[in-house]
């Protein structure tokens, strides 16, 4: 009789750093996504100076943004997005850029911390929102989570678009023309304005 073994063989696809493609882009990413969190967390509850808190949170909102746009979701998930204005009319274009599937493969432990990191980001800074709300005394911190939550959630929606072989891409391209954005706007603004 063979014995099961109680740890069993990590496969492509568990959460284990070790598994990845590319560990340093990987760890680095997780890093710059929880140390602004974790800045953020531990300010609030300990620091107690706004001005430090805020400067060190947002610089490392903005090397998680920096980071994952051009860094992270190239290498991780073959993945990227930038915006293009037009010199003559000033309009602004979008461009979402997907690696083709069968010429590149994503290793599934790569593409599973990214995608997982990046939603669940944006949900735990709608709780530090709420939370600032709730506590009062902490409304002035909601401008810093209401910083994070725009960068979160633009890379969010960016790489949901990208990723033409998924189904989040249908929420994003929703969100992005306007159907979610314009009900909640408008709904918001006519309830300001009866």
């Amino acid at each position: 009789m063979e014995q099961q073994s109680l740890n069993p063989e990590p496969q492509q696809g568990d959460l284990n750093w070790r598994l990845s493609a590319h560990p340093i882009t990987l760890l680095c990413f997780l890093g710059f996504r929880t140390s602004a969190l974790l800045m953020y967390l531990f300010g609030v509850l300990f620091i107690k100076n706004f001005i430090l808190v805020f400067i060190i949170t947002l610089l490392l909102l903005a090397a998680d943004f920096y980071y994952l746009k051009n860094i992270a979701g190239r290498r991780l998930v073959g993945l990227r997005w930038w915006n293009e204005v037009n010199v003559a009319s000033g309009d602004s274009h979008w461009v979402f850029e997907s690696s083709d599937p069968t010429t590149r493969r994503i290793a599934a432990t790569d593409k599973r911390f990214f995608w997982l990191s990046l939603y669940v980001t944006p949900a735990l800074w709608v709780g530090l929102a709420i939370l600032a709300i709730i506590r009062l005394s902490s409304v002035i911190w909601l401008s810093l989570v209401a910083i994070a939550l725009i960068l979160t959630i633009t890379n969010t929606l960016a790489f949901s678009r990208c990723d033409r072989f998924s189904q989040a891409s249908t929420f994003a391209n929703r969100a992005l023309t306007g159907g979610i954005v314009n009900n909640i706007a408008g709904g918001l603004l006519g309830r300001l304005f009866k």
